[in-house]
């Protein structure tokens, strides 16, 4: 069986180990997880069944070896496990803002790196990740690394360029749905709904709206105009929105993610 290292099982950590073992790309017993986390660890032993065991160990005949540690930590973790990890190893850093030119530095020379951004649906299985390969890395390491993401929802390869825009865009994505969600709960209170009613309205209005967008593959645009009837209640509430400055707002919100996600880069 091949082997599976996670090292800092936290929130995204435990998600991607916890998808891989239930899709049976590694069994629970030849996955090795790493934190200081007293919590995770239990979570992990008991409930997940993987050991919990040191960094440097967790590397330890790994195939595949997950980075998921918070990014000022990166750099000394793969200090420490660089003499442990296998010659042949791919590694699947989701660091936000850690470059490859950075975990490559602290690797052995030829490691195989996998940099990716993904998002917390990704602990539903409905995320969604981009993920950008290393000069190192091997076409099939390249679909290893997709074959596993998979697991987890949706992934696109984009160059390393357009990561900040990225986790502008989907990694803070889902919180300005959740965002908007809430603002949207809060009208219909104001409206008079009783909260409860409110948000099964809102939420199933999102979901909805968002499975109608993926089927039907087409624009934005599009949709908002088949719904949206001349003189009627939807054009009244949109022109409320336009009139906010809805449309460049989402722009700058995501520009100032972006911008955050290069500072913390560098």
């Amino acid at each position: 069986m091949a082997r599976l290292a996670v090292l800092g099982a936290g929130v995204m950590g435990t998600a991607i180990l916890t998808a891989l073992v239930e899709a049976g790309a590694f069994g629970a017993a030849d996955v090795r997880a790493a934190t200081l986390d007293e919590a995770s660890q239990r979570h992990l032993a008991d409930e997940v069944g993987v050991r919990v065991v040191a960094a440097r160990q967790a590397v330890v005949g790994a195939d595949v070896v997950v980075v998921a540690v918070k990014p000022g930590e990166v750099g000394a973790l793969l200090e420490q496990v660089r003499d442990e990890l296998p010659e042949d190893a791919l590694l699947i850093s989701v660091a936000a803002g850690v470059t490859l030119d950075t975990l490559e530095s602290h690797l052995p020379e030829g490691t195989a790196v996998v940099r990716v951004m993904p998002n917390t649906p990704a602990l539903i299985r409905e995320g969604m990740l981009a993920m950008t390969p290393g000069k190192e890395c091997r076409r099939s390491q390249v679909e290893r690394a997709r074959e596993l993401l998979g697991h987890l929802g949706s992934v696109v390869e984009v160059p390393e360029k357009q990561q900040d825009a990225v986790t502008g865009l989907s990694g803070s994505g889902p919180a300005y749905v959740f965002a908007f969600a809430d603002a949207l709960v809060e009208a219909g209170v104001v409206q008079g709904l009783p909260r409860p009613v409110a948000t099964e309205l809102a939420v199933q209005t999102l979901y909805g709206a968002a499975a109608l967008l993926r089927r039907s593959g087409d624009h934005p645009a599009i949709l908002r105009e088949r719904v949206t009837s001349p003189g009627g209640t939807t054009a009244a509430g949109l022109r409320v929105l336009d009139a906010a400055g809805l449309r460049s707002a989402v722009v700058d919100a995501v520009e100032a993610a972006t911008e955050r996600s290069r500072e913390l880069g560098a």
